[in-house]
């Protein structure tokens, strides 16, 4: 089982240069893995600091050379796929084939959706983010790409370079404990799932939907928060990344305090 950190770039960690000092210190205290949160707001008392994610990421891809990187998660729904796209592959270049891209629905806590007027209805998103993974794995491959959906349009582009990872740059779906059957066979379509707020037993359900829809689970990732029971106990419900994951409001020197510990046993 790997272990990897889960950091949101807000507050005392909106700085690019914090986050890329920290990613060192993950990498050489034995992590594998750092990620980040992807959002463009977020509700509070008062205006608080957001650092870009993407471009978070891309200092520390450029300051390690080990670990895993990626959003966790980017919501697809409110982006241009073809952005995506570029901006994922320019990234697994830079990383030398390290990137993991997890998507998924977003959530419109504190109305941080609809205060943009994107789409606040889950099964619309889901729509949008169907469309938009087809259209992102499709410019992926090299081949050109034609499609004309209900929100992307792609007219016969062929994009180039491809990823450095083959067959594509591994895709984890995001899902919460009780997630509906449309979100398990989309996450069962891809390399790996990540359960948010999910207990075991919602574990054990989710990926039985995932097996059912799959055949196995061969090769599949599973990452789940470390909080949610012990390391033994996480492997044999199929856990194959162990997540610690660190509040918003964390401060910079906890941080460092706790990846320099190394992760847990």
């Amino acid at each position: 089982m790997r272990h990897g950190v889960y950091l949101a770039p807000h507050g005392r960690l909106a700085d690019p240069v914090a986050l890329a000092e920290l990613a060192c210190t993950a990498e050489q205290a034995g992590w594998d893995g750092v990620f980040l949160w992807d959002h463009m707001w977020r509700p509070s008392d008062r205006p608080q600091e957001v650092a870009d994610a993407w471009i978070c990421l891309a200092a520390i891809a450029a300051r390690t050379a080990t670990i895993r990187l990626g959003p966790m998660v980017t919501p697809l729904a409110r982006r241009r796929p073809h952005k995506v796209a570029r901006e994922a592959v320019t990234l697994d270049h830079l990383s030398g084939g390290r990137l993991v891209l997890g998507v998924g629905l977003g959530v419109n806590t504190g109305n941080e959706l609809g205060r943009f007027g994107e789409e606040v209805d889950d099964r619309l998103r889901g729509d949008a983010l169907d469309e938009a993974l087809a259209v992102v794995v499709g410019l992926w491959s090299g081949e050109p790409v034609r499609h004309r959906g209900a929100h992307f349009v792609v007219d016969d582009v062929r994009f180039v370079p491809t990823p450095v990872q083959k067959p594509r740059i591994p895709l984890w779906g995001a899902a919460r404990g009780g997630a509906p059957g449309r979100t398990l066979r989309r996450a069962a379509g891809l390399d790996g799932i990540f359960p948010v707020r999910t207990s075991l037993d919602q574990l054990g359900a989710m990926l039985g939907a995932v097996r059912a829809a799959r055949g196995s689970l061969d090769g599949f990732d599973v990452a789940m928060d470390d909080a949610t029971a012990g390391h033994d106990e996480l492997e044999r419900a199929g856990v194959t990344w162990a997540i610690r994951s660190f509040p918003e409001d964390a401060h910079v020197g906890a941080v460092r305090d706790a990846l320099d510990a190394g992760p847990r046993p």
